[in-house]
């Protein structure tokens, strides 16, 4: 069967599958307002308005469930670590079924606009310190307050090895930004197609967790809902956060950003239904599936915790817990800070409160700097300079996102 009328016959089957979770999931996982954001204001321009909380990817799912049950998963992982570039061949030896998937899924939406493409990155080069931190601390603490996502990664295989997970999550951030990342020479498609599979093995294994079951509500992760949620947490958190530092940005380069993470959804499987086409669209959608799910969970906070570890043991007191711990007050506010158990930071939180937006407009050529700030601009400077060395550091070893075969050990202590 050739890629196109396999992908027909999954999507039908899918419908079947998706109405069967959706009885599943039940009452429980439902929303506080019922879904209203309107398939209008989507890519697609169109769409049947179902909830994307009883939406999951089937054809993704079901491909993914039967190489694990297969034990083919391990040889899969082996040969796909040779896949690393757009423009490669897939490796030979994979299974027919996951090659005739991973043929398709690795297309380009038809709308794709290359000129665009272009331009975005033109933009994250010009602000790559800033979407650096913000991919860093904004949206990556952001990820320990999402409850599902924070439960997910924390029962699930990657909560045992923190570093490596959040390095794979960072990956796509990195990928996006980097020249030619949707040509055949970038990594994005293949982080893309890579991550669609984890996510359909992480549906498949986390349901056999206890402690996922335990404390979960709802009874399979991971819907189109979710990752929406998370890409919200990314380039509309990053939009927000520069729209509100007064960070000029011209028109043709804030549309450019945005659709380089509309084609992202698409790769990752998401329907083009859900993926908003502006960025009033993607603020509406954000003020329904993200801003009002925001918590801690028990979860949340040691994970959160740990990731503010990540750079201890670095020798740049710059980076230390407390001065991350202050961005992430800085950029989420205190009440997400408090309920995450951050401690208050005495130089730094009054630092940032009152020179972060007269540092920016220094950066930025619209102020300039005088004596009694130059400190202040030094110190924050230098923070982004470090971060964001370190975090480059940290995405230019060699990773590798790989389908998990097992959920998280929960008798081992994490790493």
């Amino acid at each position: 069967m050739d890629g196109l009328s396999r992908r027909d016959a999954l999507r039908a089957g899918g419908v079947a599958g998706a109405a069967g979770a959706l009885v599943l999931a039940g009452a429980s996982a439902g929303r506080a307002q019922p879904w209203s954001w309107s398939p209008q204001g989507s890519v697609a321009g169109s769409g049947s308005g179902t909830d994307p909380m009883g939406v999951w990817d089937p054809e993704a799912d079901q491909l993914v469930a039967s190489i694990l049950d297969r034990g083919e998963a391990g040889r899969v992982n082996d040969l796909l670590r040779t896949w690393t570039r757009n423009g490669q061949p897939l490796p030979a030896g994979l299974p027919q079924d996951l090659r005739d998937f991973m043929e398709y899924a690795r297309q380009m939406p038809s709308w794709a606009d290359q000129g665009k493409l272009a331009t975005a990155v033109d933009f994250n080069k010009k602000r790559g310190l800033y979407l650096g931190v913000l991919y860093g601390l904004a949206s990556g603490m952001m990820s320990t307050v999402i409850p599902k996502e924070a439960r997910s990664v924390y029962y699930s295989k990657g909560g045992q090895d923190l570093k490596d997970r959040i390095s794979k999550t960072a990956k796509l951030g990195y990928d996006i930004g980097n020249g030619n990342a949707y040509g055949p020479g970038g990594e994005m498609v293949v982080t893309c197609v890579k991550t669609r599979l984890v996510h359909a093995a992480v549906r498949h294994l986390l349901p056999q967790s206890p402690h996922w079951v335990g404390s979960a509500d709802e009874d399979i992760p991971i819907s189109q809902n979710d990752i929406m949620v998370t890409w919200h947490s990314l380039p509309t958190t990053v939009m927000r956060h520069l729209t509100a530092w007064k960070v000029p940005i011209p028109a043709h380069e804030s549309d450019a950003f945005l659709h380089s993470w509309q084609v992202a959804a698409h790769m990752l499987g998401v329907r083009d239904e859900y993926i908003p086409n502006s960025w009033d669209q993607a603020n509406s959608q954000a003020a329904q599936v993200l801003d009002p799910i925001l918590m801690p969970t028990p979860e949340g906070v040691k994970l959160a915790d740990r990731l503010l570890r990540l750079g201890t043991n670095i020798d740049l007191a710059i980076l230390s817990k407390g001065v991350l711990g202050a961005f992430t007050r800085f950029l989420l506010g205190d009440h997400i800070a408090d309920g995450l158990a951050i401690p208050r930071e005495p130089v730094w939180d009054p630092l940032l409160r009152v020179s972060w937006g007269p540092f920016i407009a220094v950066r930025e050529g619209m102020l300039t700097v005088v004596p009694p700030a130059q400190e202040a601009y030094w110190l924050f400077d230098e923070f982004l300079r470090q971060f964001a060395l370190w975090y480059l550091a940290e995405l230019r070893m060699p990773i590798s996102i790989e389908l998990p075969m097992a959920n998280r050990d929960m008798s081992q202590p994490p790493r």
